[in-house]
């Protein structure tokens, strides 16, 4: 059975507002057409995020931006459909019994065009150096209490090596193998133990959910063009492989 059919309900875990629309989006949308339940676990509020030029410039390096990110967000997936969101750290995704905490944006820097690493300023309340075990400790709360069919992020590469990406994917995984949760990665290109889905149909919603995230991106017909400059075609064609340590899906 494909990994889109049947699935009652399904939990994305990205790391950053944005990354929900730009590598899932049309698959999100897809999900929502055949009658799943989207959830979305956002790990960190992007506060390290480069801000595109314009009237919102004067945000960056601001408590404010995360705020705005936080707004960017609900109205992103307002358009995508999905069901309910949550921030990683906050009740329900956080153990019962300890306080809230927020897992703070790592940043990054570019190792080579497309590949990213650790920035050496990461703060000690960033994501990617937070303890895996609390990561999934939290991340398994919540798939606890949702319960979903599948749970689906990126792969063990982060997609383009974001150590926050890397993170999410490590900490989703041990959440998805303490709970007996099928875990799906996300493919970039097609290959022989994934699924590949051209989705072109949802090219319509995908762009207007990008547009949502204007602190980060701007859209140029079918581009995205980002905050450093960077150009990138809008994903509708994506791939799922089921990871082998979790159960079948």
């Amino acid at each position: 059975m494909s990994l889109l059919d049947g699935r009652r309900s399904v939990l994305f875990v990205h790391a950053h507002p944005d990354d929900e629309t730009i590598s899932t989006g049309a698959l999100i949308a897809e999900y929502v057409a055949r009658g799943s339940r989207v959830f979305l676990l956002t790990c960190s509020r992007g506060e390290r995020g480069e801000v595109v030029a314009g009237p919102l410039t004067a945000l960056a390096g601001t408590n404010e931006l995360a705020r705005e990110r936080d707004r960017e967000l609900e109205r992103a997936t307002g358009i995508l459909g999905i069901t309910e969101r949550f921030w990683l750290g906050e009740a329900p995704a956080r153990v019962d019994g300890l306080e809230a905490r927020r897992y703070r944006d790592s940043g990054m820097v570019w190792l080579r065009p497309g590949l990213a690493g650790p920035a050496d300023d990461a703060a000690s309340d960033a994501l990617s150096v937070a303890p895996l075990t609390e990561v999934a400790a939290d991340i398994a709360a919540l798939i606890v209490r949702l319960r979903p069919d599948l749970v689906i992020s990126y792969d063990d590469g982060g997609g383009y090596g974001h150590p926050d990406h890397v993170r999410a994917h490590d900490a989703t995984l041990a959440a998805c193998e303490a709970t007996g949760t099928s875990f799906a990665e996300v493919l970039e290109a097609p290959r022989a133990d994934g699924e590949w889905f051209d989705l072109p149909g949802h090219l319509g919603v995908v762009t207007d959910a990008l547009r949502a995230h204007a602190s980060q991106l701007t859209v140029h017909g079918t581009e995205i063009v980002h905050s450093g400059g960077q150009r990138e075609p809008i994903v509708t064609s994506t791939g799922l492989r089921l990871h082998p340590h979790t159960s079948p899906a």
